[in-house]
């Protein structure tokens, strides 16, 4: 395998009148689902040493004796959603490629310091690597080991950050900064990034190839990492599950189903998530991807200033939760502490 130099994109439009119009659009990362194991540590890490809102307690979709968290900021903005299965009997992950290896918050520029000082404070190990396209990039790990970096850019948008956190407001993460992929080869990722789904190279240092979604949204970079000698990743605790990318609605869901079931892919049924509608397929190096749409967002069931503060069930879970609540380990939610959440 080699890293080959980066593919010309092909754009996918329509006439609309004398203008044009894209058929499909990705803006960027809708949200990123990873795998914990103690469901109380990481609800504790994300929102007292982060500074991230729990946005909603729900569960898993496939085993309602899971939880399911979502963090991000105040309203959970596409773009700020880190999501967890916490499984307490997960085995370890192995990061490595054919995954998301890399979560990359955005903070603002003038806040490395700060980010640290802070998660020096709270016992992470924290590496710094220097300068990444020319922002200053602090890495660390939670307390699964799930691979997370913080860098400080002009670029962070100060309305992304839910500012009633943990964290000191002027320095809280603005929503995600870009995600990076590891692949054993490249080629055929690079042509589904850019020609099916319009992401543009922005350059690349060494092995590092970088991509941009249409538009200013958060998250709306993607970084691809050509790692031909590299372990395989193996799922588990301390691993991305798979990474969401953003569509404005169902109308333009359902064309990129059609589109990438055409090209070849084995794409899943348009999903109900109840806050998002969902597609899934695999990308050609192993990553599972998901297509989701911006609505209906995480206050259709609950009042928007006290989401996150008590368990909601899925509707067809709903009769059950008399059974499942009793099921689910017990925790002490931020709210409940006195605390912001």
């Amino acid at each position: 395998m080699f890293c080959p130099a980066a593919f010309l994109p092909a754009a996918v439009t329509v006439s609309v009148g004398e203008a044009t119009m894209p058929t499909r659009t990705i803006t960027g990362i809708h949200h990123i689902t990873a795998i914990a194991r103690d469901p109380q540590r990481n609800l504790d890490f994300y929102t007292s040493v982060l500074g991230l809102r729990l946005v909603k307690l729900t569960v898993n979709f496939d085993d309602p004796t899971t939880y399911h968290f979502y963090f991000g900021n105040d309203a959970g903005t596409p773009g700020s959603i880190l999501t967890f299965f916490p499984w307490p009997d997960a085995r370890r992950g192995v990061v490595g490629s054919g995954q998301v290896t890399a979560t990359t918050f955005a903070v603002p520029g003038d806040s490395a310091s700060y980010w640290r000082h802070r998660l020096s404070e709270h016992g992470l190990s924290v590496q710094e690597d220097g300068d990444r396209f020319g922002e200053q990039v602090l890495t660390f790990t939670d307390p699964d080991g799930l691979p997370l970096e913080v860098i400080a850019t002009p670029q962070a948008n100060p309305l992304l950050a839910w500012k009633h956190g943990s964290v000191v407001a002027e320095h809280a993460i603005c929503g995600f900064h870009s995600a990076t992929l590891s692949e054993e080869g490249y080629e055929q990722t690079t042509r589904l990034l850019q020609d099916t789904m319009g992401f543009v190279p922005v350059g690349n240092e060494g092995n590092r190839f970088r991509y941009r979604a249409m538009g200013d949204a958060a998250g709306a970079i993607v970084d691809v990492l050509c790692t031909p000698d590299g372990q395989p990743g193996r799922l588990g605790a301390g691993t991305v599950h798979h990474i969401a990318w953003r569509t404005p609605d169902d109308d333009r869901q359902l064309i990129w189903r059609r589109d990438l079931a055409t090209l070849g892919y084995n794409v899943s049924p348009v999903m109900d998530r109840t806050y998002f509608h969902s597609i899934y397929y695999r990308e050609p190096g192993g990553v599972l991807f998901e297509i989701a749409t911006d609505p209906p967002g995480f206050a259709i069931d609950e009042a928007p200033d006290h989401i996150g503060e008590r368990l909601m069930l899925p509707p067809q879970y709903e009769r059950n939760r008399q059974m499942l609540e009793p099921a689910l380990p017990k925790l002490s939610l931020p709210h409940e502490r006195g605390t912001a959440t």
